[in-house]
Order: C-alpha cells, then structure tokens, then sequence
C-alpha cells in the first residue's frame, strides 16, 4: 500500500513575506515595510491548495477543462519495449500500456494482438526469462520508492510468487544456465552496500550471500557460464571506474579479471558475457580509448584483445545467442544508434542498413538463433517492437520486421518535427574547454521567431537521445515554440575527457553551458531571445535551478521535476545505496572545504536571485532525490513573492509513472510554459 500523509497547512504569500523579514536585517521601519509587500502581494495569486490523497496541488491554478480536450491526443499516445522471448521463441513478451501502468503483454506474431498477462496497480519493471521454463522474473517497487522485489510468473495460470524478502532493494536479475539458480543484486544486508546474492528458485529460503561489497559499494551479477559454477560480476565505482569479477559460486572466491588500480577504466558500458567456450568474456572499457570499445578478455592471462578499434563511439549494447555463434551490438552515434552484428569466432561485424536512424534497445537473440528482437524509438514513431529476420551467416540479415504498432492518439505523423543537431561555442572554447557542445533542436514548421524551451537532460552522467517525444511534439505543434535538448559538458556519449569536465570544483561550468547556448539563441533568426525557458529533471531539475540563479535576466521561467537544490543535503538524504556513488561525482560534502563549496553553488542558497515564476514537481517517496529538496527551494523562491506551483505525488518517487498523475504533470506544465513563456510582452513579477 503506498505511504499516503495528509499535507500540513502552509502559511499564505503574506505570511511568508512577515516571517522573511523577521530574519532579515530591519533596514527600515517595519510598518513601512509590511505596507510594500501588501502592495507587492497584490500582483501574486493567492495560495490555493487542493489534495485529492494522492497529490497537492499547491499554488497551481484551476486546469480549464478545454486544455484537457487540447492535450488529450498526446497523453494516449503509447509505446511498448521488448521484454523477453517465450519458450518456444515463436512468441515473445512485451512492456506496453492500456490502462494506468505498464504490464506484460503476449504477442505471437507481427501485428498480433498484444494480449495483457499481468494486472498489478505497480508498472512492471523489466522481464527475464527462467531458461528450461516458461516463467518470467520481473521487478517491482511500490509508489515510486524503488525498493524493488523479484517475482516469479507463470503466464500460463497468471500466477506470480515473490522471491526476495519485500524489504530491500533487488535487481540485476541472473538465471544459471539450467534454470535452477539465480543470482542477483541487494541491499539486504545492511540496507547500504549492493552485495551478489544467489538462491535456489524452487527454494527462497536457500538465499544467501555470494559477494559482499565493501560498506556502500555497488556490486551486481552479469552472467553465468555454461556449467553454472562462475558468475561474471560487475562493481561500479563511477561512470569512469568499474571493475570486472570472475566469482566461484561453490567458494565465492571472487577474482579480478579487468579494472582496478593496475588497469583503471569504465568496464561496465555493456552488460559483459562469457564466451561460448569460458575461456574469456566479451565486455567494453575505455581504457586507451576515449570511448567504450568492444573487447575480449581471455580469463587465464588477462590479455585484452580490442574488437571495435575503429569505431570511435561507445558500444552500448551487446547480445550473444544461446549457441554462442552469433552476436550483435549498438553503437551510440552522436546519440543515434547503429546496429552491429558480429561474428563471436572471428571478431568480424558489419552494420544492418535495414535498422531506422533513432534508438535502438533491449536486443536479444531468439532461442534458435534465427531472429534478433529489439526496440526502435525514431523521432516520428513511439518505442515499438521489431525482430531482424537473420541469414545463415553470421554477419547475414534479411528483413527487418515489425511486431508492434503504438498508438499515436489520433495524431498525424506528418506533424512531428525532427530534430536537427547542431553544435554551438560556449565560454571557455579554444581555452581549454570543448570546441563545440552538441544539442537536438525541435523546429516548429510555421514562421519564427518562436518561443524557446531548453530541455536538460539529467543524469549527470547521461545524454539527450533523438527518440520519440510526445510531449516534445506537442510543445512545438501547440505553443508553437522550438525545443533545444543540449548535451553539455559532463554529458556521457562523447568520450571520457568530456564525461568529467564538470566533476567536483567544475559544477557550474555546465551552467556556463547553458549561457553559451543563450547567446546562441540570440544569434538565431527565427528563435526568440526574449522569450526562453528552462526545463528539466533530477540532476536536469539542479540545472533549471542554477540556471534561473544565474541567469534570470534572460529567462522567463523554469519547469524543476525531482531536481537537487542543495547538494549537501542532497548528499545526507539520498538512500544510503547510493550515497558513496554520488559522492565521487559531485563532491564528498563531509570534507569541510568541499562543502562550503558545495553549498556556495547550491540554488537553494542563492533563491533571492530567482526573480521569474517556477514551476517544482515531485514524488513524495523520490529515493535519489528526496523529496525535502524541492520543499526547501519552493519555500526559498516563494520569500521572493515569485509565483511558485508546486505539484507532490504521494504515490511516486523519481518521476510519474502513474498515468493519471504523468497526464496532470503534463497539464500544468503546458498551462504554466503558456502563461509564463508564450505572453508576448514581460511577464510581470514582483520586483
């Protein structure tokens, strides 16, 4: 049952204007005072709150009825994502939306029906298929708060058994060869480190621990070989450091095989395999390299042997078939992906020209080997479901073949825009910083100048991808206005120099970014400088922020989801899984210099400058970033008397993944981007 608490009564604009200048210095005399904010109150909307028990709407105007017959189109459209195959791989399973969640569905040919096999009020997360059965594992978590439990599910009589304990978290699911074992993440120990558990699936009570991580450390399983005695595991430290493991399931030795102090690098770009023989495993690392490159590592020397030497982007994706004869890989080109297949033997690939430019996910091998499935979202098409029929040599493909058909909602493709991808300068180029940082930009087709809403991806350590948006769509064909999704520094896909130009002391030059293209903007005849706002998500939602600090001259408002506002109580109050992690990449907020340093550049420390209308949604069981971080800086912009809406689910976390609360989340923010971004003149705030 989800955590649902009744939200405490805040205290109105006046309220917040008195108590700001009961801590501030009394430069003038108080009745004096007091009379100004009355006057100033007068230009800001009065508090208006509405719970409903699952979320508070506090500050957030009444949504007209007719914005919801506006935008209905765009909130049906759907997707689906390949999930597993089904036992006799004639069928497969996929991840798709009829009501308010993703569950699994049946599909047993291109264009069938997809046929609902679980009905739980929790989207389903992922789906694995139990070798030698026809069970499928998933993952789910309850509101949003990512404590994820493993079930087991029989498609056959629809029933689903829990195998892990309902407390921890789990993850990274591994079945052994035969079926019998399975190994996976937790935090069941102690509730901080990511220990390798393995148990026997007819028995949950024979779960014991395999690895057990040092204190905070974040471990998981990758694969088994074929005699179900070693587990590959995986240790992440950082996007720039992660270690490869040969684990002994009878002893639990544990052996080093790549990474480490000796051979520092990222190891954990793709989900590494063993080879068919054990001997050696296929995994990526960019070690001597700018980018992650395909490579195989022989298990008794250590030898690295490099397979994808002349592709300089990161492989991101890798898939064996069952008989090892076979495989398959993307490569993440300047954010589109391109797929590979390869010969195992050999060490030979070749592009598939059949596979459209866009994303490309979730690949896998049919059990007889004949079919390689996969997701492919374009910018004119939602994720949908396609297998690459495949020739009798290993580097053969044949057609290209598509299993799903996504809903659109009543749209027409021939409105969707795509995106182009452009490079800008920004302030420190030719003096030691990137030459040029990359962005996707959304043209509306009809005559500019347009309105402008920069997109910030989150992460930090993640990049904007050209795949499919409804919300983007719908931004550009009904406000009108361009989209800008920029990748700037410390973004991943560009190499690992690029990937750490904003680590520690360099925060704020990814900020600078943001100025830069600003200045882009202004070059633009057919974007508006005078009308810009920004938007984003976790660490994107840190960005909003920062950029409204530093930049709210320029701007006209800011759109904040789940976004830190301060790091180091950001740092004290994420989930203890993953705290060690996040220190590596933003500073370590015990060390007292690093700390003044972290809060001289926290928003919420800065909020007075913060002078255009924010818009702040959050999940109240948000794990990553707790839900105190938005709480904090609404109260800090609204001692501004700046229109702050603030939007809390009481049954997410990290985002909505709920429907109806995803479809009221995209309401207010298309109303508040309409009132605040598209006025022709100054949106008039208090001074």
């Amino acid at each position: 049952m989800s955590r649902i608490q009744a939200g405490h009564p805040r205290p109105g604009w006046l309220a917040a204007a008195i108590l700001a200048l009961l801590v501030a210095p009394a430069l003038v005399p108080l009745a004096s005072t007091l009379a100004a904010q009355e006057s100033a109150l007068q230009e800001v909307p009065r508090v208006r709150k509405v719970n409903d028990g699952n979320v508070i709407l506090d500050d957030v105007p009444a949504i007209p009825a007719s914005l919801g017959d506006r935008l209905r189109r765009y909130e049906n459209v759907r997707s689906a994502s390949f999930a597993a195959w089904a036992e006799d791989g004639r069928a497969m399973y996929v991840s798709t939306r009829f009501g308010e969640t993703s569950q699994l569905h049946r599909v047993d040919m291109p264009r069938g029906a997809r046929t609902q096999m679980t009905f739980l009020s929790e989207p389903i997360s992922g789906a694995v298929k139990r070798p030698q059965t026809r069970e499928l594992l998933f993952g789910m978590d309850e509101g949003g708060a990512e404590f994820y439990q493993l079930f087991l599910f029989d498609p056959q009589t629809a029933e689903y058994r829990r195998l892990t304990d309902g407390v921890s978290r789990n993850g990274a699911p591994e079945f052994s060869r035969d079926g019998k074992w399975l190994a996976f993440r937790s935090t069941r120990r102690n509730g901080r480190s990511n220990d390798v558990w393995i148990m026997e699936v007819a028995d949950t009570s024979s779960s014991h621990l395999l690895v057990e991580a040092p204190d905070g450390a974040y471990w998981g399983p990758a694969d088994w070989d074929a005699e179900n005695q070693r587990v590959l595991g995986v240790q992440y430290v950082s996007i720039t450091d992660s270690r490869i493991w040969v684990v002994d399931v009878m002893s639990g030795d544990v052996r080093l095989i790549a990474g480490g102090d000796e051979a520092p690098g990222n190891y954990s770009g793709i989900s590494p395999r063993f080879a068919p023989d054990g001997r050696g495993a296929f995994l990526s690392t960019d070690r001597d390299s700018e980018f992650n490159r395909l490579v195989y590592v022989d298990l008794e020397t250590g030898e690295i042997e490099p397979i994808t030497s002349g592709i300089d982007w990161n492989v991101e994706g890798f898939a064996l078939s069952e008989d090892g004869r076979q495989a398959a890989f993307t490569v993440n080109e300047d954010g589109r992906s391109r797929l590979y297949l390869m010969d195992p033997a050999a060490r030979r690939y070749a592009p598939v020209p059949e596979v459209p430019l866009g994303r490309v996910f979730g690949i896998e091998f049919s059990p007889d080997g004949r079919r390689l499935a996969m997701t492919i979202s374009t910018a004119d098409s939602p994720s949908d479901v396609y297998t690459l029929e495949l020739g009798d040599g290993a580097l053969e493909s044949e057609a290209l073949t598509r299993w799903t058909f996504s809903e659109i909602g009543g749209l027409s493709r021939q409105t969707f825009v795509e995106p182009e991808l452009v490079h800008f300068p920004t302030f420190d180029s030719g003096s030691g910083g990137p030459d040029l940082i990359p962005a996707f930009v959304y043209r509306p087709r009809t005559p500019g100048p347009h309105p402008v809403i920069i997109s910030i991806h989150g992460g930090p350590e993640s990049q904007y991808r050209p795949g499919f948006s409804s919300t983007y769509q719908m931004w550009v064909n009904e406000l009108g206005a361009a989209v800008i999704a920029p990748n700037v520094r410390g973004s991943s896909g560009y190499g690992k120099a690029y990937v750490k130009l904003d680590n520690g002391r360099l925060r704020e030059n990814s900020v600078r970014d943001i100025g830069a293209l600003l200045d882009w903007i202004a070059e633009q005849p057919d974007l508006d400088e005078s009308r810009v706002a920004v938007y984003g998500g976790s660490y994107g939602g840190y960005m909003v922020l920062a950029s409204l600090v530093h930049y709210s001259d320029r701007l006209r408002g800011g759109v904040e989801i789940v976004g830190i506002s301060n790091f180091v109580t950001f740092l004290e109050n994420t989930q203890d899984y993953r705290r060690d992690a996040r220190r590596v990449e933003y500073g370590d907020e015990r060390d007292p210099e690093m700390r003044a340093f972290l809060n001289a550049i926290s928003p919420n420390r800065s909020a007075e400058k913060i002078r255009v209308p924010l818009l702040v949604a959050q999940g109240q069981n948000d794990p990553r970033v707790p839900v105190t971080e938005s709480d904090q800086v609404v109260t800090a912009v609204r001692r501004n008397l700046m229109p702050v809406w603030y939007m809390k689910a009481l049954n997410e976390g990290h985002g909505f993944r709920k429907k109806e609360n995803a479809d009221l989340y995209r309401a207010i923010a298309f109303m508040f981007l309409e009132q605040y971004l598209m006025a022709d003149g100054p949106v008039a705030t208090v001074e």
